[in-house]
């Protein structure tokens, strides 16, 4: 049983990417890295290239500049390298998702159990969100619980979208429950970095914006702090000198936001979804094999 894994990043200096801890923590478990770096404004593909290990293969692309529609520039940036891919399995990480290293002899053990069993094309990890710094994260109906991430190969699935999700022939994967988790970074950047990825990022859903950018965003402005949950656990390793050098503090009780109509509702479905674990109209990008 062999396992691949793919990852993609442009600009990971400038709007502050963990890139080089993400792929850290998959070239434990995989068998060949493919990391596609856009031609960026920085020095990202140094930074990727200055990672020792022979699985890892780095290779450049152009984004082009006009394929910005609903995000599909991702979509198209995640299937570059999955092309590439001669494992059974891919794993696909985004640039700010790292795995934890105690989750290691469960994903392999996982793959190996089902590399024979063709329902099951991909499975499904938990989230932490984490949010403003390394000791919050989102536990919210706003937020997606689970996500496919990883699938099987040779099957022609594709990246679905703006890199949410994967689909086969237009259809949604048929998936089991990964017993590991995705540490998400998205939220815990540089403010003033964090303001300039998020225009950048907008962009490539919205179109391109004469907006000026603030230069620093105030993560306490995005969020109602009830959405939050304080997190005790561990970190993955590979984000270990990342944590205990972080110096931007952020307390969610300070500079609320004052709530809106859609933070009410989502505090209603959120409590719905504590008492009864049942999420209310929630989307979901795959079809679960019991």
């Amino acid at each position: 049983m062999r396992l691949s894994g793919i990852t993609f990043v442009k600009d990971a200096i400038k709007f502050d990417f963990p890139i080089k801890e993400v792929i850290s923590s998959m070239l434990p478990i995989c068998d060949e890295v493919y990391a596609n770096i856009g031609v960026s404004e920085d020095d990202t593909l140094e930074l990727v290239n200055s990672i020792d290990d022979p699985k890892l293969k780095v290779f450049e692309t152009e984004w082009d500049p006009d394929f910005k529609a609903k995000g599909r520039i991702l979509a198209v940036q995640t299937n570059i390298p999955l092309y590439k891919c001669r494992g059974d399995w891919v794993l696909y990480l985004q640039g700010d998702e790292v795995l934890h290293e105690d989750d290691y002899d469960a994903i392999l053990a996982t793959l190996d159990k089902y590399k024979d069993d063709h329902r099951v094309e991909g499975f499904l990890f938990d989230y932490y969100h984490f949010f403003g710094d390394h000791n919050h994260y989102a536990r919210s109906y706003h937020w997606y619980k689970q996500e496919i991430r990883i699938i099987r190969n040779h099957l022609g699935i594709q990246s679905w979208r703006s890199a949410q999700s994967f689909r086969v022939d237009g259809r949604k994967l048929r998936v089991k429950r990964m017993p590991a988790t995705i540490y998400h970074y998205g939220w815990v950047r540089d403010p003033h970095k964090m303001a300039v990825k998020k225009k950048y990022h907008d962009s490539l859903h919205h179109g391109d914006s004469d907006e000026k950018a603030p230069e620093k965003l105030e993560f306490s402005e995005f969020i109602d702090p009830y959405m939050l949950a304080e997190y005790k656990g561990s970190h993955p390793a590979a984000v270990k000198e990342r944590v205990e050098n972080w110096k931007y503090p952020f307390d969610p009780a300070k500079n609320p936001r004052k709530l809106s109509l859609k933070d009410m509702k989502y505090r209603v479905l959120d409590f719905i979804d504590y008492r009864t674990g049942i999420r209310i109209g929630e989307y979901r990008n795959f079809k679960l094999i019991k």
